[in-house]
């Protein structure tokens, strides 16, 4: 029986090619109508000159930056999706996975004006990886995070522990996904111990949805 961990590795390889056609076709609601557009003007609100995307995927946030004049980096584990991100014009994606970049085992640059996670920061143990992180950004630079809004994902257990998802009501043939679930304070708590203060918190919200759609963090590092 994999771990949890490695379960999730798997789940993206496994669910790469329907992940693209549901990014590119705008299957998730969700991401259309509220999410996409959040970290995009949360991202351009610190005006970066060099950003780098980690989990990015097929690379839509990559593209949407660069037609915005914006030196954008990647970065995925899977690599089917850099592969992807590369095809469709964002020559600049390295496939490293998350361990890694804590052991700084790949390449991927310096001096990052800000660092982005776009619902890509899923396993357990991230304090390592935030404070990886924190060493590639610039003086002055950012962190920022849009992830599952804890409460709307509580459904009754607001505790940390392992979840998992089954993208019901997205089109497409998938396999179930695990996902870690921390709280509110967890998070907070991570960033912390990762070295970075809390600048910002936002609940990007749809204007006839009575909940957030996401929890949007913004932090930096403390020097």
């Amino acid at each position: 029986m994999p771990s949890p961990e490695t379960a999730l590795c798997l789940s993206w390889q496994q669910n790469a090619k329907t992940w693209i056609e549901a990014v590119r076709s705008g299957a998730i609601e969700s991401r259309r109508q509220v999410t996409d557009q959040a970290i995009l003007v949360a991202i351009l609100g610190r005006r970066p000159e060099h950003v780098l995307d980690l989990g990015c995927g097929e690379g839509w946030l990559l593209r949407a930056l660069a037609e915005r004049g914006i030196d954008a980096t990647g970065v995925d584990g899977d690599a089917s999706l850099v592969e992807a991100a590369r095809v469709a014009g964002s020559p600049q994606v390295h496939l490293a996975s998350y361990e890694q970049l804590c052991n700084r085992a790949v390449e991927i640059g310096s001096g990052y004006d800000l660092i982005c996670s776009n619902f890509a920061l899923l396993q357990q143990d991230i304090i390592p990886l935030l404070a990886a992180l924190g060493a590639l950004l610039a003086p002055g630079g950012a962190l920022v995070i849009q992830t599952l809004h804890p409460w709307s994902e509580a459904h009754g257990d607001y505790q940390d522990g392992w979840r998992e998802e089954s993208f019901a009501g997205v089109a497409g043939k998938w396999q179930p996904m695990p996902w870690y679930y921390r709280t509110l304070a967890s998070w907070l708590n991570a960033l912390e111990m990762a070295g970075f203060r809390l600048a910002s918190l936002q609940e990007p919200q749809h204007p006839q949805s009575t909940g957030p759609q996401s929890l949007l963090l913004v932090a930096e590092r403390v020097d």
